[in-house]
């Protein structure tokens, strides 16, 4: 069996500096190369690092955390994508990076898969951000949850608590995956509750790797003293809910096995494993979820992995009603954006349709 190397960053970003964990981006790449990875993970939001104010503070307090996040906030084609993509190609890696999109004034929890080239083969955001998450940051569409063809072969990628959407995991699991990414935000805060534990969040990802048969690649966050410092409160004390370290990078094989030996949770590196994608059919001939072992004719899933958009031009010349009962006018040409596949026939096909 042909082996490629993986391995997972578990590391402390610039807190709120994207400029500077751009850099850092850079320097753990340059490092993985020097171990010879072919497929490196960073963790979600990692430009400019998760934020923590929306689980620490009251609301009332977050206003200038809020303002500055915004600002730290980058865009996929913004002048801090670029170097790690060129990263990737001088290495001839694929890199996995999440980070916080701005988009006009929306902020999307966002990963890109970067192929060996250079290219980026997926643009993804986080389905529906978790908890509190969602009072800072947009929904997105099932487009997102695909997987590509890449250089190592069939890479998808989640974030956080999307790895425990049993929907979700079935969606990626039905297009072939091979090694999915998995990455997860700062675990040193909250780390005594049993829900939000290093512990029980590293273990999501192993029963993941069993669930699809698939290799998984598990990067993570940690936080310093100097890190809590970072999200003081207004009386000037570190973050409340600070509880120190949080790392569980990690790379899982298809039968569940831990095939790299754990950093301490405080500790900054990588994790790296050897691993053959062969290997996944031999899970799969035990169980396959979405092929030998499922049951379709009792339990399946309906998947919109449309793009939707909140706005969708239509335009005639004529009355729109008419024209979509009836057809338009001879010799009038109707038109509507680029992307769109055709003009509905109908009133109703349009509604159905979202707008589609």
């Amino acid at each position: 069996m042909n082996t490629i190397k993986v391995a997972a960053v578990q590391a402390e970003p610039v807190w709120l500096d994207p400029e500077g964990t751009v850099d850092k981006t850079l320097d753990l790449i340059g490092e993985a190369a020097s171990h010879g990875a072919q497929l490196l993970a960073f963790p979600e939001t990692w430009i400019p690092g998760f934020p923590v104010f929306i689980f620490s503070h009251p609301v009332y307090e977050q206003a200038p955390f809020v303002a500055r996040y915004h600002a730290a906030s980058i865009s996929v084609d913004g002048p801090e994508i670029a170097p790690v993509a060129a990263a990737a190609r001088e290495h001839a890696m694929v890199v996995v990076l999440g980070f916080s999109e701005k988009v006009a004034g929306t902020l999307y929890m966002a990963q890109v898969i970067i192929d060996a080239n250079g290219e980026i083969a997926l643009h993804r955001r986080k389905l529906k951000p978790s908890h509190v998450e969602r009072a800072l940051f947009g929904e997105s569409d099932g487009s997102g949850l695909k997987v590509v063809d890449t250089a190592i072969g069939r890479v998808g990628s989640l974030n956080c608590f999307e790895h425990i959407q049993p929907l979700t995991k079935y969606a990626m699991f039905g297009q072939d995956e091979r090694v999915h990414v998995a990455g997860w935000p700062c675990l040193g805060i909250m780390g005594d509750a049993p829900g939000m534990s290093p512990e029980t969040l590293k273990s999501v990802s192993k029963t993941y790797a069993l669930e699809g048969g698939v290799f998984v690649v598990t990067a993570s966050q940690i936080m310093s003293d100097r890190g809590a410092e970072v999200f003081a409160t207004s009386d000037g004390n570190p973050c409340p809910i600070y509880t120190g370290g949080g790392g569980i990078a990690a790379v899982f094989g298809p039968d569940s096995a831990e095939l790299t030996t754990p950093l301490a949770g405080d500790e900054e590196g990588i994790v790296y494993a050897d691993i053959a994608i062969d290997q996944t059919d031999l899970a799969r001939n035990v169980v396959d979820p979405t092929g030998h072992y499922s049951r379709s004719d009792v339990l399946r899933l309906v998947f919109d992995d449309r793009p939707q958009r909140p706005i969708t031009r239509i335009s005639y010349n004529d009355n729109l009603i008419r024209s979509t009962l009836d057809g338009p006018p001879p010799g009038h040409t109707p038109t509507r954006d680029a992307d769109a596949d055709q003009i509905p026939t109908r009133v109703t096909e349009f509604v159905n349709a979202g707008g589609k």
